[in-house]
């Protein structure tokens, strides 16, 4: 599809931006038919070994009725066809204990080589699987010397489960806003930070003795006594913006401080809050601009983000102002996440945790339960490491700081607590998701980290969403790696032309020998070209008929193809049956179709 397409002035004040400042220490159908298969695009995760490292093996799993899947001789000729075909000298090398084939590559071939020969063997009907040989490291413990007191990242009861996913991702290729107090300079951030904008206003709250600009250097936010309210005490300098980023994105493995979730990654500071606060009109640009959007008189966006992190918040449920902002954002394609909020009450009360499509974030202990502090209730989404220093330091989060108590001054580290340290812990995530799987839009990295997310181990009253969650578990399930998941794999490989502007076409796959219903997280891997995504709305349909929303229309998505893995609870939907895929076109001018797609329980 190619279409075109009053402020509330709220000023949230240091008492009440409590997720931000805390104490420290039916449709007819055409039938599917043959015809020659399109070679589509390949992720990175199937082309590598590592992260950045292209494979130089191969394991392809071939149907139980294919010569290949028997005979190496055959295996072995096959490879020869596919390297020719592709260009390069492939051998097969041994027979797998599970009846697959090891195709060795060669050495020296870059990623795009592997794709290319990953390619051959996906267009090949007979072929059940292809998947890198992947390289598996020791799960060692990044040299950053204050790891070690990270909790939030490693520990088994309350921790996020953070180093099973690097081997996966590590979020590069992935720009992460941070629409906070700004940046003040840190040695072990400064190398993943790229250029953001301070978006204050109001010169008085900036503290910065102007208006907007391209600065978003943190000056210090502290206040006297009375400053911001009557009654209110003097505050400090937080620099606050700066410890959110340091947990999302510090640099890792470099012999000091502490290890970013997401460290790969880059983070663009955003500065919206200041002396007092910030104004919602100050966030709603802010929030548009980082999702690259148009903001009058500011410059545009070289660094648009796939992650918007919003450690902030007041009372008052969601505006329509900042609803509005936050759904054009999500439609561009950023996700967008939020702290719960840090007064021990209901979420639905405040702003932006109240707010539709967004990842709304609780606060865990170090005992995984749900912080004294932290918001609840049915709005939440997910907890996360929030930590609670009242009691012990130490069971804060701890990130990059800044010793001034008033301007800046020493960089150091310090704990926090918080749903503004919750908060990041889950940009991070999404931040690795979107790393390991490009294609993911806002509502499936949402509902990934909910569907693969833990138990707590503690209580929670109120209602902390969908549990804790886990980094490893979710990366793992959104890689697009294949076979890697040990699931029974089912795959329809006819092509099914996709009609412009027209009925939706379905594609079945039959699923038979499973014994009771599918799983809480089915994966549901989707091959689809087209010239103008945007355009397509895709269904999963049970064998019952019920239908499970993949992928939405989106007049601002143009970019080409839907290569994607999907995590659908069909926990209530008997498993053996017949599944389709229902596609539909709902404009004019671009054309597709869909290449293949497979069911993983």
């Amino acid at each position: 599809m190619r279409t075109s397409t009053s402020l509330r002035r709220k000023l949230i004040s240091v008492a009440a931006v409590s997720a931000a400042l805390f104490t420290a220490a039916t449709t007819s159908v055409a039938v599917a038919q043959d015809s020659p298969t399109q070679e589509a695009a390949v992720p990175a995760a199937q082309a590598e070994a590592a992260p950045g490292t292209p494979a130089e093996r191969l394991i392809v799993g071939y149907k139980s009725g294919a010569a290949e899947a028997k005979s190496n001789k055959a295996a072995e000729a096959d490879a020869a066809a596919k390297g020719e075909e592709a260009g390069e000298d492939l051998d097969f090398e041994r027979r797998l204990g599970s009846g697959a084939a090891l195709v060795d590559l060669g050495e020296n071939l870059s990623r795009t080589d592997v794709a290319d020969v990953v390619a051959e063997y996906r267009a090949d009907p007979q072929v059940a699987y292809v998947v890198p040989d992947r390289l598996n490291k020791p799960l060692a413990t990044p040299n950053d010397t204050e790891y070690s007191k990270q909790w939030d990242l490693f520990e088994t009861t309350a921790g996020m489960n953070v180093p099973g996913a690097w081997d996966v991702a590590t979020g590069s290729g992935v720009t992460v806003a941070v629409i906070d107090t700004g940046y003040v300079t840190h040695s072990d951030l400064g190398a993943n930070i790229v250029a953001g904008y301070d978006f204050i206003s109001d010169a008085t709250v900036g503290n910065d003795g102007n208006g907007r600009d391209s600065n978003p250097a943190d000056p210090g936010d502290w206040t006297a006594a009375n400053e911001c309210a009557s009654g209110d005490p003097a505050y400090g300098s937080s620099w606050h913006g700066t410890h959110v980023a340091g947990t999302i994105a510090a640099v890792t493995d470099n012999g000091k401080g502490v290890a970013g979730i997401a460290y790969g990654a880059k983070v663009s500071p955003l500065r919206v809050l200041g002396k007092c606060g910030g104004y919602d009109s100050d966030i709603i640009d802010a929030i548009t601009w980082a999702s690259g959007g148009t903001v009058s008189g500011v410059p545009a966006n070289a660094n648009v983000a796939k992650v918007i992190n919003m450690s902030l918040g007041g009372g008052g449920a969601c505006s329509t102002a900042t609803q509005s902002a936050i759904n054009a954002a999500v439609n561009r394609g950023t996700t967008v996440v939020v702290a719960a909020g840090n007064s021990n009450a209901n979420a639905s009360g405040y702003s932006p945790a109240s707010c539709a499509n967004v990842i709304s974030v609780a606060a865990a202990d170090r005992q995984g339960n749900r912080s004294y502090y932290s918001n609840y209730g049915t709005v939440v989404d997910i907890a996360a490491p929030g930590g609670e220093t009242n009691s012990v330091a130490a069971n804060g989060i701890l990130s990059t700081l800044n010793s001034g108590a008033q301007s800046p001054s020493a960089e150091n580290y310090d704990y926090y607590q918080g749903t503004s340290m919750a908060a990041p812990h889950v940009a991070g995530l999404a931040a690795l998701m979107k790393s390991a799987n490009p294609a993911l839009t806002p509502a499936q990295i949402e509902s990934a980290i909910k569907t693969n997310s833990r138990a707590l181990p503690g209580t929670c009253s109120g209602g902390c969403g969908a549990g804790l969650a886990d980094a490893a578990k979710t990366v793992q399930a959104v890689s697009g790696s294949g076979g890697s998941t040990g699931g029974t794999t089912f795959t329809s490989t006819s092509a099914v032309s996709i009609p412009d502007n027209g009925s939706a076409i379905e594609s079945p796959i039959t699923v038979s020998g499973r014994s009771g219903n599918a799983p809480s997280a089915l994966q549901v891997g989707v091959d689809i070209t087209h010239t103008y995504r945007g355009d397509l709305v895709v269904d999963l349909v049970a064998p019952d008929g019920s239908t499970y929303r993949l992928k939405s229309a989106s007049s601002s998505d143009s970019a080409d193809n839907v290569i994607a893995t999907y995590t659908v609870n069909a926990s209530t939907e008997t498993a053996n049956g017949t599944w389709k895929l229902r596609v539909q076109d709902t404009a004019a001018q671009d054309t597709g179709r869909v290449n293949s797609w497979k069911l993983t329980f």
